[in-house]
């Protein structure tokens, strides 16, 4: 068991140090999850035991489940839903047509019989949002004609479809289902998996708004509940649990609640974990040695998918609406990246069949491969040749953890006696355009919101709204504590010297905080907050 925490936590470090290195560099930095993988793995240098297709499947199985939360919690919908119904269709007729196309070339070129054919096409039919969206946020890769939304629709929604599909195909590869129980379990699947995830999101952002959590982080744990039971439960009854999940992803994601920006980052970072765990079991699981003898067909399906499959469903999804060009079709076929989710299917068609003529498990990790490594870095390029970028356009509005409306910063002013705001209106203060006046508070507690005839008097105080700091470089305060023998001790403010560029913002004192001011003392006991100017 030791043996065991001990080499979680070196995969663990391994993969956080590497996604530091991906933020710089990219998706391709995924690949050296699988590298680990493999080192770890059947002809690796130092194997493990691990490496047994049951295990996996129910790994990969709950790191799927973040993945297309986040999936949904992660898109925008106000940049969207203009594009959702195109995004709908590529994200299921698409990947039927891109399944069966590549399914008829499996069959007619490569000789397989025609259910494993179309299992093959269906389990790296789905694209992968994750990859796709670490290229364009690490790039910072604005695209033009609203591509950047349509494309994180797309690939975060267009994974049920592929598992529905797929689940089918293995159904009947494993002795055939009747026409009766296949209606049934497609109706099951997108019903019972839509519905109880409307459901379920309804409660679940209900609860959000009335809970009062006692201990930080522990909302966190809540929406992570969420996540999982939004797959179990329709998962449980027949149901899709992936397409479940995505929909309470995309609304608890857009809806208004405290805590939420920390739920974004708390999210980000176990979906990257999650992520990179797929990757890296990918690895394990693989056999290098046999890999020469899959390595030119899946070579051949990889750029029949890239060159054919992929394009013609675009083409055939968003082409009769005419208003897409023909750079925006070769830019959202080319993006078409296979990641996680075709990993996860790999694993399920591996285990749920009863005997599979092919190796389909090596052969989609050296589609994975090529698709991450030279389809991926070359997603920039070709979106510049085909003069789809756009450096007025940010793509990351398309996500939640973007913020339209301006942070702002509260804080609380008194009206002094002989103040200079004292007796006054607002009108008269000569407040700059970038200040508001919020509220104003009576010493009797009464409540007044200003207008610029109001009139401010003694012991009033007054809220204030600003705008918050943004800049690159951020303020450097530090803590200053004043003792017995401090020489500023005993002191007043205007008599004590600081280091050019300092300045004293704060006194904290006996529990409570002390605007200064020259006149103020400064007392032992006293903790100074000094602005040392922008950090370097």
């Amino acid at each position: 068991m030791t043996a065991f925490l001990i080499f979680a936590a070196v995969v663990i470090f391994c993969c956080i140090f590497l996604n530091n290195a991906s933020s710089r560099v990219g998706v391709p930095v995924l690949l050296a999850f699988m590298l680990l993988g493999m080192l770890f793995g059947n002809n690796g240098l130092a194997p493990v035991s691990f490496a047994t297709f049951g295990s996996a499947e129910n790994i990969c199985t709950v790191a799927l489940i973040f993945i297309m939360f986040y999936g949904g919690f992660g898109t925008r919908w106000s940049s969207a839903k203009g594009v959702v119904v195109e995004a709908g269709l590529l994200a299921s007729l698409g990947v039927v047509l891109t399944a069966g196309l590549t399914g008829l070339f499996c069959h007619f070129a490569l000789g397989w019989d025609w259910l494993e054919s179309f299992l093959m096409g269906l389990v790296v039919s789905s694209t992968d949002a994750a990859s796709v969206f670490s290229i364009l946020r690490s790039r910072k890769l604005g695209l033009k004609s609203n591509t950047a939304p349509l494309l994180e629709v797309e690939s975060g929604s267009n994974d049920p479809c592929s598992y529905m599909l797929t689940v089918i195909m293995i159904s009947l590869m494993n002795g055939g289902i009747g026409t009766g129980k296949l209606i049934w379990m497609v109706f099951a699947q997108i019903v019972f998996g839509a519905g109880l995830g409307l459901v379920i999101a309804q409660v679940a952002v209900y609860l959000m708004r009335r809970i009062r959590f006692a201990t930080s982080g522990f909302d966190s744990l809540f929406v992570l509940a969420v996540a999982l039971i939004s797959y179990a439960l329709p998962a449980a009854v027949g149901g899709n649990g992936y397409l479940s999940a995505y929909i309470v992803g995309i609304i608890l994601g857009n809806a208004s609640f405290s805590g939420k920006r920390e739920l974004v980052n708390f999210f980000d970072g176990l979906t990257g974990l999650m992520q990179v765990m797929i990757f890296f079991i990918l690895g394990l699981l693989a056999h290098p040695a046999q890999m020469h003898k899959v390595l030119l067909p899946a070579v051949a399906i990889f750029f029949v998918m890239l060159l054919v499959s992929r394009p013609l469903s675009v083409a055939a999804v968003l082409a009769p609406k005419r208003s897409h060009s023909l750079r925006q079709l070769g830019l959202v076929s080319f993006v078409g990246l296979r990641g996680a989710a075709s990993i996860v299917f790999a694993i399920l068609a591996t285990t749920g069949t009863i005997a599979l003529q092919h190796d389909i498990f090596n052969i989609v990790f050296i589609i994975v491969l090529l698709s991450i490594s030279l389809q991926g870095s070359l997603i920039p390029f070709v979106a510049g040749k085909l003069k789809m970028t756009d450096a007025s356009q940010d793509v990351m509005k398309t996500f939640t953890d973007f913020s339209d409306e301006t942070d702002m910063q509260f804080s609380e002013v008194t009206v002094s006696e002989g103040g200079p705001w004292e007796n006054k209106q607002v009108m008269d203060l000569g407040i700059p355009e970038n200040i508001i006046l919020c509220l104003v508070v009576r010493p009797d507690c009464t409540h007044t919101v200003p207008n610029g005839s109001t009139v401010l008097n003694t012991g009033d105080r007054v809220i204030i709204g600003t705008q918050e700091f943004s800049g690159e470089k951020k303020v450097r305060l530090v803590e200053v504590p004043v003792s017995d023998i401090d020489e500023m001790s005993g002191r007043l403010v205007r008599d004590c010297s600081f280091e050019n560029g300092e300045q004293l913002v704060l006194i904290r004192r006996k529990g409570g905080n002390v605007i200064p001011n020259g006149n103020t003392l400064i007392e032992a006991g006293d903790v100074l907050i000094i602005n040392r100017g922008v950090a370097k």
